[in-house]
């Protein structure tokens, strides 16, 4: 009987880590339309965020950063969880003069879902 229930318990958890993954895809869709996570894609209206924790902010060579994102990666600063958190939490007030129009994700289950998924790429 025990083995019964630990086996219901475990199926109950496993959806979980999925529920997770689709949180994070469902909070990148709207980047979509600016952002691409394939290494390949160019040419869209902002940057690719293929690896971007631990890369230097303004680190995609490819692509014509803002005067102050070139400044903060002449500054050498990298993302990294915490500091993509808060600027997914107010983009304009982390970097004034930052040419990216998004007002920012309120939610912070949200900011950490899209986080996860944006440092993950087994879970694309």
């Amino acid at each position: 009987m025990r083995t019964f229930v630990a086996l219901l318990l475990l199926a109950a958890l496993r959806p979980a880590p999925a529920a997770a993954e689709d949180a994070g895809e469902r909070a990148f869709a709207p980047c979509r339309a600016c952002h691409s996570l394939d290494p390949t894609d160019r040419g869209l209206p902002g940057p690719n965020l293929n690896d971007l924790i631990g890369r230097r902010i303004g680190g995609d060579p490819a692509f014509d950063y803002s005067p102050v994102l070139r400044k903060a990666r002449d500054d050498g600063l990298r993302w990294d969880a915490a500091r993509l958190d808060s600027f997914l939490a107010d983009p304009a007030a982390m970097f004034p003069g930052l040419w990216m129009s998004m007002r920012g994700v309120e939610d912070a289950a949200e900011r950490q879902a899209l986080i996860r998924f944006l440092s993950d790429p087994a879970s694309r």
